[in-house]
């Protein structure tokens, strides 16, 4: 049956953002979907953690935050996949080994893990294999953006987020509603067929062999030592290094998150299918958080958006001590009711506080390194969720906060939301103007000598299964 010219120009420029279909787009859009859709196991991950390994609160933090790991060394697959090709393509055959990486990660969670080690392995493996398939698709990405015009190249890196962000909505509500149904087995089970979607995709993949021995190869070599040389020269700058060190101690102070899932399903009795539509809700929630600050927020200072930001998210935070203290019962509001409102104005804020971090990483970065330098910024500050994670599990520890005793939960709430406000003395450290006109004062590097190729890719929001970071952030590095 023919499909109608009217009618195909409508799928292009409604659902594929005025992209071109063809086999090798729809491929590079299955790694972001399998990314977003990998969501399916988050639920089952925490249970499988706290029922069938019996992990305290704390250990439970630490096991999830050791996860994050190569989400910090990201920049280095980017790199390993430039200098070292597989069988002469340096693109095809990372994909194919990372899918099949995450497929046995998985099916080991469902077979032959039985011991805290052995599931902290085999989760790392997990994420290793969607930071490399990240890496490689961001790649893809980037060189394809390249070869059309800026506006192009925006509505492509747009579409790739929304893909991902599909496949976290349509997994955020059944990854309760699935262990309503089966065992944490049985999902990991279901899960480990997402990634070879990636493995079968990548054959789709359009590349041309690389010759080991040409001059090409050879003139990489020598821009990839230049590249470290002018990082090391960016980084250590004031104008780019002092907001670096500010978001990373702010991102670091310590997360109360893995105690407060042990009070919700201990003391409370929340339900799996119940934390999937919790999931659902902030995920919206969060969708709307970037549409506000887009919309109305993205023109106001970093100095001013950052600062009103932690203190507006530090006060609400403070509403999770009403559940944890019960005073919400005294006020005659159900704990399933405060926790969803709870949790859709505190997604909402933290989205609203997240981007202008995203924004302003984009804006730091100088001429002609843009790409590389995003993604050592956003290796950072997944380097400060893993901190924050670690700092969140010793607290937690010292406390006694355990899947049984929540007595001193309500100071570990208190102290773990106070905390981020540490760093409010040291507000002057983020630039008061536009950071790049700064920036570009200091360091132009020739177009020639970026690896473009390193394009920004996730952060670590939940540990093992991160969120992709919105590429239209990067877009903003173009002067």
């Amino acid at each position: 049956m023919l499909i109608s010219p009217s009618l195909k120009r409508a799928f292009k420029d409604s659902l594929l953002f005025g992209n071109e279909p063809s086999l090798e787009l729809f491929a590079i859009l299955s790694v972001y979907f399998v990314q977003g859709i990998l969501g399916l196991a988050r639920l089952a991950v925490s249970f499988f953690v706290k029922d069938e390994l019996g992990l305290s609160p704390a250990q439970m933090a630490a096991l999830l935050g050791v996860s994050a790991l190569p989400w910090v060394i990201k920049p280095v697959f980017g790199f390993l996949s430039d200098g070292l090709p597989i069988l002469g393509y340096r693109r095809r055959p990372y994909l194919i080994l990372s899918g099949i990486l995450g497929t046995l990660s998985w099916l080991a969670l469902a077979t032959v893990v039985h011991t805290t080690w052995q599931t902290a392995l085999a989760i790392l493996m997990a994420s290793l294999s969607v930071a490399i398939s990240d890496v490689i698709a961001d790649s893809l990405v980037v060189e394809r953006a390249r070869e059309e015009s800026l506006g192009k190249a925006g509505s492509l890196q747009s579409l790739m987020w929304a893909v991902s962000a599909m496949g976290g909505l349509i997994t955020a509500y059944f990854s309760g509603w699935l262990l309503e149904h089966f065992s944490n087995r049985e999902v990991f089970a279901i899960t480990a067929i997402f990634p070879l979607l990636v493995t079968g995709m990548a054959w789709f993949i359009l590349e041309e062999k690389v010759n080991s021995k040409s001059s090409q190869t050879q003139d990489q070599s020598l821009t990839l030592k230049q590249q470290v040389q002018q990082l090391w020269g960016a980084v250590t700058q004031k104008v780019i290094l002092l907001p670096i060190l500010f978001i990373f101690i702010w991102q670091s102070t310590p997360s109360a998150d893995s105690a407060f899932f042990f009070f919700t399903t201990n003391e409370l009795g929340f339900e799996p299918e119940f934390l999937g539509r919790v999931n659902l809700v902030t995920s919206i929630a969060s969708l709307l958080g970037v549409w506000i600050y887009q919309r109305y927020l993205k023109t106001v200072s970093f100095r001013v958006i950052l600062g009103w930001s932690i203190v507006i998210s530090t006060v609400l935070g403070m509403t999770s001590l009403l559940l944890v203290t019960h005073a919400n019962r005294a006020i005659g509001i159900d704990d399933h009711w405060f926790s969803i409102g709870d949790s859709i104005i505190l997604s909402v804020m933290g989205k609203i506080a997240f981007m202008p971090v995203l924004v302003l990483c984009a804006r730091l970065c100088p001429a002609g390194i843009e790409a590389t330098m995003f993604a050592l910024l956003m290796s950072i500050s997944n380097l400060s969720g893993l901190v924050s994670n670690e700092l969140g599990a010793l607290l937690t520890h010292l406390f006694g906060v355990t899947e049984t005793n929540f007595d001193k939960l309500w100071l570990l709430v208190l102290i773990t939301n106070l905390s981020t406000l540490l760093p409010l003395p040291l507000i002057n450290w983020l630039p008061a103007e536009d950071p790049q006109a700064q920036a570009r004062q200091l360091y132009t590097f020739g177009p020639a000598e970026a690896f473009e190729h390193h394009a920004p890719g996730s952060t670590v929001e939940q540990s093992y299964i991160p969120e992709l970071v919105p590429e239209f952030a990067a877009e903003e590095t173009t002067p």
